[in-house]
């Protein structure tokens, strides 16, 4: 029993160092954390239906300062059947998610998000509260880490946007005042700074000017209008205030702010994965719109759909949101397009993964479970042969998006993680009912 104790410890003290920004001494924790999960020290669940393929890790933000490494981890403990990352503006976090899967036995895919603009919506609110013809975007099942001037477009123009609104708000927030490069670029391992490591960053340096707790809540009172005793909620009361459309740190986009749709699903597509529309709740004009907007996002390559569940239901309570995420799926169904479901936990107090066996979700994870294998499977057959799901070879070898997808979602099935090597003697000449013979 004491050697148990010591050992369940170590692990904590190795899970722990998951998160450091060392890439090395996160690989040597997970090494470590796998042969102790190997000896019987840890207790690693068997592999269920449940998914999450839209965490978001310290690359971009996570609010539990998770690594890739940390979050596979924390999946593979967990029973997931698939998970996925996908970060903002950045595929930093991809390589090393994909082999921490293999050395776990995880069933990994990874994904990228951005904001763009639409033309044709130019006037509509779509999925970026108060700001016309913007809207969050996607790519999902990206085979490896990409080298782009996409990319690098993205990420300069991510640096641009966050200086500017650290010195508006600073004006505002005076004496509590950042600098990027001691206050902000420290709270992520590669500089990609967001708003909420801003908001992160204020929190801290207030208490650095005001330690004390009542003087700190009277600025805050202040200059918010409250000053929520809880991290997340004074975090949120921050970005919302300065930040966000009303806030002196904000600047309404306009065309030139954020790349068109059309040129990011480009990007998506010649990187090897598929272009996916994002989805938030239905209630925005635009998203009401929804097979319209479908329509335009297909004709520049989108072939999936994204939603977050746990935005779109409060359990046992039936609402109009919750009517709107059925909808949403049933319009990707009618499309034959994969949907893509999981938690974010970019702010604090979400879920890991979504509550798949509620009444509410119950219905629909089948379907999430299937896109889930389709990604994982189009994940590793492009970035292994090229024979993804939007490959010439998948063009050629289904005569329906429809029998695409079963073949996807049996490959992913199939599929075991680190199997890789059962593919070499595969090409482009062979027919999905061999490639999948040689999986099974």
């Amino acid at each position: 029993m004491v050697a148990f104790g010591t050992a369940m410890i170590a692990n904590e003290r190795l899970e722990r160092q998951l998160d450091d920004f060392d890439r090395g001494r996160r690989s040597e924790a997970l090494t470590q954390l796998w042969r102790a999960a190997e000896r019987g020290e840890d207790v690693l669940a068997a592999s269920g239906a449940d998914v999450n393929l839209h965490a978001h890790t310290f690359f971009s933000y996570n609010a539990y300062g998770y690594s890739p490494s940390k979050f596979a981890w924390l999946a593979r403990k967990a029973g997931l059947a698939v998970a996925g990352i996908v970060d903002f503006d950045v595929l930093d976090g991809v390589d090393e998610f994909f082999d921490a899967g293999r050395l776990i036995g995880l069933k990994c895919c990874a994904g990228l998000e951005s904001r763009v603009f639409v033309p044709e919506f130019a006037t509509l609110e779509i999925n970026s509260p108060g700001e016309p013809g913007v809207a969050y975007n996607m790519g999902v099942g990206f085979p490896r880490a990409a080298s782009h001037p996409f990319l690098a477009e993205m990420r300069a123009a991510a640096k641009k946007r966050t200086r500017g609104i650290i010195e508006r708000v600073n004006a505002y927030l005076d004496p509590v005042k950042l600098d990027f490069d001691t206050d902000v670029a420290p709270l992520t391992p590669s500089g990609n700074a967001t708003e909420r490591h801003l908001c992160e960053a204020y929190e801290r340096k207030a208490a650095d000017v005001f330690p004390d707790a009542a003087r700190r809540a009277a600025f805050w009172t202040e200059r918010l209008g409250g000053a929520p005793s809880e991290s997340a909620k004074l975090q949120g009361l921050i970005r919302a205030k300065t930040m966000k459309q009303g806030g002196v740190g904000y600047v309404a986009p306009d065309r030139g702010s954020f790349p068109e749709m059309a040129k990011m699903n480009r990007f998506v597509a010649e990187a090897g994965a598929i272009p996916t529309v994002a989805w938030l709740d239905g209630a925005s004009e635009g998203e009401r719109r929804m097979d319209e907007f479908v329509d335009i996002a297909i004709a520049s390559g989108a072939a999936a759909l994204n939603v977050i569940p746990d935005r779109n239901y409060t359990p046992g309570k039936p609402e109009s949101k919750l009517k709107n995420l059925y909808e949403v799926v049933a319009l990707a169904e009618r499309r034959g397009f994969p949907v893509i479901a999981g938690t974010e936990m970019n702010a604090p107090g979400q879920k890991f993964v979504d509550s798949f066996s509620s009444a509410e979700l119950k219905p629909l994870a089948p379907m999430f479970l299937r896109s889930a294998h389709i990604v994982c499977a189009h994940t590793v057959l492009q970035r292994e042969l090229g024979l993804g799901y939007l490959s010439p070879w998948a063009k050629a070898s289904f005569s329906s998006i429809a029998t695409k997808n079963e073949f996807f979602a049996a490959a992913g099935r199939a599929l075991r993680p680190g199997g890789e090597k059962r593919l070499s003697v595969i090409d482009a000449s062979t027919s999905p009912k061999q490639l999948l013979a040689s999986l099974e």
